[in-house]
């Protein structure tokens, strides 16, 4: 059986064009799009409702969904809703979200980990038609239940520390790692993922993985310099960077954004963290690119970043022409 093709989108870019790329990613094979939650953003639940409609072919996941921002009652409520339209079609993706828009927007980041745990359960038996009754320190609940009964939806969890990785294995179906994460991260990460108990039945080791394609090698590379940038010069990445030996100045790059020069900020992210940290190239070179990422050990891989409708559609063809010749193998 082939991997199936997934993209995502940020929430960053008009609703027109995320909507071109959509259609540009179903045409050419794309199972499922991951659309994402960031305050201040587009919003990925009525986004997902005119997407479901429009492309039949495609799943949704909601990405990565605050609980600290959106109450468990209303996030299981969302997803509910969009199963009863569209079964079977919905997956829900569960994290803390950004600490800059979290504090952007005043709301209370304290104690993550327990508002997680708490939301997880809270979901996972709303969407499972029980009455709930829950006391928790951060949410609380007073024997109801969902008015429209079961839905079987998947519920994920955005996670890279310890305890959230063992909250993900324990409670959801499956993990998401962030964009930009080198392939020695994902593989020491997983490996720790699954080194305590075992995870629940079907869990899937998911991953966004920045992309881009060129005929020159070169262009390709440079689109991602400034995406990169951005999301690498936090210290959270310290250790991602060190896993795959990359050298990256992440102070000059957080001076350079403090002060606005994103276009400096670029020029200080080298070709071997973009190699290192991405899958930039040649059409014909991404499937081997996608597949070290598999190796790495990620059962699901999500095409993220591109720029254009073009790119996507030289990407999803690219990887549908050479894994079709590898199943006819």
């Amino acid at each position: 059986m082939l991997p199936r093709l997934e993209i995502s989108f940020d929430g960053r870019e008009p609703v027109a064009d995320m909507f071109e790329k959509t259609r540009a990613a179903a045409e050419n094979g794309a199972s499922t799009v991951w659309l994402a939650s960031h305050l201040f953003e587009q919003d990925p639940v009525s986004s997902a409702a005119v997407m479901l409609e429009r492309f039949p072919s495609l799943d949704m996941v909601l990405m990565a969904i605050s609980p600290l921002v959106l109450h468990p009652v209303q996030i299981a409520m969302s997803a509910a809703t969009l199963d009863e339209m569209f079964p079977g079609r919905i997956s829900v993706c569960l994290g803390v979200g950004s600490p800059d828009d979290l504090g952007s927007a005043g709301i209370d980041a304290g104690k993550p980990l327990q508002a997680m745990k708490e939301a997880l359960a809270l979901c996972r038996a709303l969407l499972s038609g029980d009455k709930v009754t829950l006391e928790g320190q951060r949410f609380v609940v007073s024997g109801r239940a969902l008015r429209s009964g079961n839905h079987p939806v998947p519920l994920l969890m955005a996670a890279s520390g310890p305890k959230m990785l063992e909250l993900a294995r324990s409670e959801a179906d499956g993990v998401l790692l962030s964009a930009a994460t080198s392939r020695e991260f994902i593989k020491s990460t997983i490996a720790r993922l699954h080194a305590g108990k075992p995870a629940r039945a079907a869990f899937d080791n998911c991953g966004l993985v920045y992309v881009s394609v060129d005929d020159d090698r070169a262009a390709a590379r440079d689109r991602l310099r400034s995406k990169l940038a951005v999301t690498l010069r936090g210290a959270h990445h310290a250790a991602n960077l060190d896993a795959a030996g990359s050298k990256l100045d992440q102070a000059a790059l957080r001076d350079a954004f403090t002060v606005g020069r994103i276009s400096e900020a670029a020029h200080i992210v080298p070709d071997q963290v973009v190699l290192n940290h991405s899958a930039a190239g040649t059409p014909a070179e991404l499937p081997a690119m996608i597949q070290t990422y598999r190796d790495a050990g990620l059962d699901r891989v999500i095409l993220s970043a591109f720029g254009s409708v073009a790119e996507i559609e030289t990407a999803m063809k690219a990887m549908k022409t050479t894994e079709r010749l590898s199943d006819e193998v």
